[in-house]
């Protein structure tokens, strides 16, 4: 590994109205170790890489983003659950989607390959949180619930939605629309009929319906296709087997 060590992880910086004491990044697929097909800054352990590498990778995320600590890394399920980062305690290690804290020097973190993650931070700089919302994530709750798990009032946060696949590249069945209609009628137009009988499903258009339903109104983000820019992002949908890239969050 150490022929490759010159190479800088790549990673995109969010643009969004939040206090300089916020901190953020998505990291690419770009300037890591791992081989085919997990080339090259893959993060995640469970894919089946190579475990020497995954380990290396993260080390440059944490050095070139000069983290100060090791993200915390979740056993993520598609589901609701919203890991608290400030307290202890055997739960703490429980399966979640979500993960939260208040505290300077504590990284939240969550991997993704298609699945959208979406950053929230408080104005005021006195909590962050980040959350796994694949269309799973998103129609169960999610947002809902790691907003609820801040304690802050949804008019005092800012949300940037991360990369994630896009509606011209998703393509879902009726069972997927009809869990989103059941609780908001008004999601119908988040899907689109295509020529094979399914639907095209926007994960853009949805998570920004949850949070202007919460009453979060200032949201950044959501501009990128993870299946149509494969030289920058893992896709799970486009390639099947492959890496993870991961969105981090801390306060300084």
């Amino acid at each position: 590994m150490s022929g490759a060590a010159a190479a800088a992880p790549g990673v995109l910086i969010p643009e969004w109205r939040v206090p300089r004491a916020v901190r953020a990044a998505f990291t690419l697929r770009t300037g890591g170790v791992s081989a085919a097909p997990f080339e090259s800054l893959n993060v995640g352990a469970h894919v089946g890489d190579s475990p020497a590498a995954v380990v290396e990778n993260r080390r440059r995320v944490r050095a070139g983003l000069r983290l100060p600590a090791e993200p915390a890394w979740l056993e993520q399920v598609h589901g609701t659950r919203v890991a608290d980062l400030d307290v202890q305690g055997e739960d703490a290690g429980a399966p979640a989607d979500a993960v939260i804290t208040r505290q300077a020097g504590r990284v939240c973190a969550v991997q993704v390959a298609d699945c959208m993650p979406v950053l929230l931070a408080a104005r005021d700089a006195s909590a962050v949180a980040v959350a796994h919302a694949g269309w799973r994530g998103l129609a169960a709750g999610v947002l809902e619930a790691t907003v609820a798990q801040l304690g802050v009032g949804a008019a005092e946060l800012a949300a940037w939605l991360g990369p994630a696949i896009s509606v011209r590249h998703f393509e879902i069945g009726a069972e997927v629309r009809a869990a989103f209609l059941a609780a908001d009628p008004g999601s119908s137009a988040a899907f689109a009929p295509n020529a094979r009988g399914r639907w095209q499903c926007d994960l853009v258009a949805l998570a920004q319906r949850r949070l202007t339903a919460l009453g979060v109104t200032a949201v950044s983000g959501g501009t990128w296709c993870t299946y149509a820019d494969p030289a920058r992002f893992f896709s799970f949908r486009r390639d099947g087997r492959c890496g993870r890239m991961a969105a981090l969050i801390w306060l300084e």
